[in-house]
């Protein structure tokens, strides 16, 4: 920490820097399975209010993940004390890089409200596609992470089960608030 990196960022070999360790490929596979929940969340509390315009979703969900973005990036960099002593436009960039797929993945859902039109949905079948389509990127994203992380087949199952069950629960949300 005392480089400005951060408890979060340290590996085991002291000499790694941290430009080495941003070449690697990383996924925040945690905040891509917390922005797909967010965006299930956001169609289905849509609900509450009645049909929602297609635009009016499509802005609420690409919004709500950047605001949901610059929370996290926000939280981590105040959050990590030695950010105070060393924050730098460098450390702010990869913060925000490492947090970007809470943002991402509100694009998919949007992407599937604003194509309804040509899938000839009307509003209650385009909030029913776009929590679809939140839910199976949340599912998907864990899933992602456990096969990555090299876990188990029966640790894998339990990771789709468990998004499944979460993803569920949204679902029942959104048919209890229409």
């Amino acid at each position: 920490m005392a480089d400005g990196t951060g408890a979060g960022d340290r590996t085991d070999d002291p000499g790694r820097g941290i430009a080495q360790r941003q070449e690697e490929p990383h996924t925040d596979y945690g905040g891509a399975v917390y922005g797909s929940l967010q965006a299930a969340s956001v169609v289905a509390g849509t609900a509450a209010f009645g049909p929602f315009p297609r635009a009016g979703l499509v802005l609420l969900l690409l919004i709500t993940g950047l605001v949901f973005w610059v929370a996290h990036v926000y939280a981590r960099l105040v959050g990590d004390l030695a950010s105070y002593r060393y924050l730098t436009w460098d450390r702010i960039r990869h913060v925000a890089g490492q947090e970007w797929p809470i943002a991402q993945a509100a694009v998919a859902p949007a992407v599937a409200v604003a194509i309804s039109p040509l899938l000839r949905l009307d509003l209650p079948g385009t909030a029913w596609f776009a929590l679809s389509v939140a839910v199976a990127e949340q599912i998907g994203w864990a899933t992602a992470a456990a096969i990555r992380a090299r876990a188990s087949r029966r640790l894998v199952a339990l990771s789709i089960a468990v998004n499944l069950v979460l993803g569920l629960i949204i679902v029942v949300l959104k048919a209890n608030l229409h």
